[in-house]
């Protein structure tokens, strides 16, 4: 059960913004250049999926659009902390 949910924490925002990305405008319209979007999906996906969710087209608009990219932030976090977290405790191989 754990290795499902570290799968969807994982793979989730990485494919939800993939395919917004695939399938809509909003990526082109909220980043200038191809590299932040392409760097975010690789290294921050929550970070990145909570900023093309704040995002309007005038740019960011208050306090709840900057709660959601902290929360994507310290999504991110707990996503890495959770991978070295499992790797603490794996048990050592026997012999």
């Amino acid at each position: 059960m754990f290795c499902l949910v570290g799968f969807a924490a994982l793979l989730g925002p990485r494919l939800a913004v993939a395919v917004w990305w695939l399938f809509g405008d909003k990526v082109e319209l909220a980043f200038d250049s191809w590299i932040w979007p392409l760097l975010g999906l690789a290294f921050l996906p929550w970070t990145t999926l909570a900023y093309l969710i704040a995002w309007q087209p005038g740019g960011l608009d208050g306090n709840w659009d900057v709660l959601l990219i902290v929360l994507g932030v310290a999504l991110d976090i707990l996503t890495y902390m959770h991978r070295f977290a499992a790797k603490a405790v794996r048990p050592a191989p026997r012999y």
